[in-house]
């Protein structure tokens, strides 16, 4: 199972909110680039990043930043926020990324997410951000009356390549994932899904493992990684895909505190 550590950007900085609220955001770090290369060294063969300023605006607007990370490691890195048209995933693309997540034109535009997926085949995440079961939108400030299983089908059919799932309720909030949603979500797809919002442990990490069987092929990793309350490699000696020979030592997390 991937371990991918997230890296949410708010004004060009690395922060982390609670439950999706911008009002209750923290700040790790101020240079992203710095997070993204400790993550690297310390294992990580894929990274997660969000630009929350354009998940709000509906258009790209930490460019720089992820530019600047894509161009400073060496692994793939999956990018979403604000993605709702043809020439923002594309300008994605053309920084180097590998994968695009969309979000709100999953439930408003779906048919562009159909020609994106023909266009772009194998690089397009779907992400089904869900509060109580249905599914928000336009940076978790609007909620519809989309079930996230409903959707998850229907971006199947329409050729997505996985679907990553995130729990607001649990997001940031170090309190377990939700594990009946994931399997319920896995159950209803044959593409995989990955998991996020509110890991906590490597226990709560072992308890996703058991959901690989049935589709759950990574987790997405915050709050707890910048906290220290999971150190990354320890995290992939435990579920990570084969056997991680040769990782630093783990390096001091205060430093994001």
């Amino acid at each position: 199972m991937d371990v991918i550590p997230a890296i949410d950007l708010l004004e060009g900085r690395c922060v982390r909110l609670y439950q999706g609220d911008y009002e209750q955001s923290q700040v790790f770090s101020e240079n992203p680039v710095d997070v993204a290369k400790l993550w690297v060294d310390q294992g990580a063969t894929r990274l997660h990043l969000v630009d929350l300023d354009g998940a709000k605006a509906g258009k790209i607007v930490n460019s720089g930043a992820i530019e600047a990370i894509a161009k400073s490691v060496s692994v793939p890195i999956e990018v979403g926020g604000g993605l709702r048209d043809r020439s923002s995933v594309q300008q994605l693309f053309n920084l180097g990324i590998q994968w695009a997540i969309l979000g709100t034109v999953a439930v408003e535009q779906p048919e562009l997410v159909q020609q994106l997926c023909e266009e772009s085949p194998g690089k397009i995440i779907i992400g089904i951000d869900a509060r109580n079961g249905l599914v928000a939108t336009r940076g978790w400030l609007e909620t519809s009356q989309v079930l996230a299983t409903q959707l998850a089908v229907q971006m199947q059919e329409l050729g997505a390549a996985a679907i990553i799932y995130t729990d607001i309720n649990r997001d940031g909030t170090l309190t377990g994932p939700n594990l009946d949603a994931l399997r319920e979500l896995a159950g209803s797809i044959s593409i995989p899904v990955i998991a996020s919002g509110g890991v906590s442990s490597v226990t709560d990490l072992l308890s996703l493992l058991a959901l690989e069987p049935q589709g759950v092929t990574g987790v997405i990793v915050g709050k707890a990684l910048y906290t220290g309350d999971i150190a990354l490699r320890e995290a992939l000696k435990a579920i990570g895909p084969g056997r991680i020979q040769d990782i630093p030592p783990n390096l001091d997390f205060s430093t994001f505190a």
